[in-house]
């Protein structure tokens, strides 16, 4: 997968791989949050983000991320909530 809004490629680790099967987060679903979703920087290379789905029930759907060499998805939320 291939992160235009990026410019690089993607890789979901083995834990967020796991994440997207038990909460149902499909990839198409991946590829319009890490698009278009919102985002929030931690710091220069950490970031979450977030998008709310039409069709899912458990909105906010969250990645946090890293910026390396790729856009590396640590894990994937759901009911996610920004910190005020």
């Amino acid at each position: 997968m291939y992160c235009e809004r990026f410019g690089l490629d993607v890789k979901i680790t083995r834990h967020a791989a796991e994440r997207m099967a038990q909460r149902g987060i499909c990839e198409g679903e991946v590829r319009e949050l890490l698009e278009t979703g919102e985002t929030r920087y931690k710091d220069q290379t950490h970031l979450w983000i977030a998008k709310a789905f039409a069709d899912r029930d458990d909105n906010l759907v969250c990645a946090a991320v890293v910026l390396e060499d790729k856009l590396v998805i640590k894990t994937m939320m759901h009911h996610f909530q920004w910190e005020p």
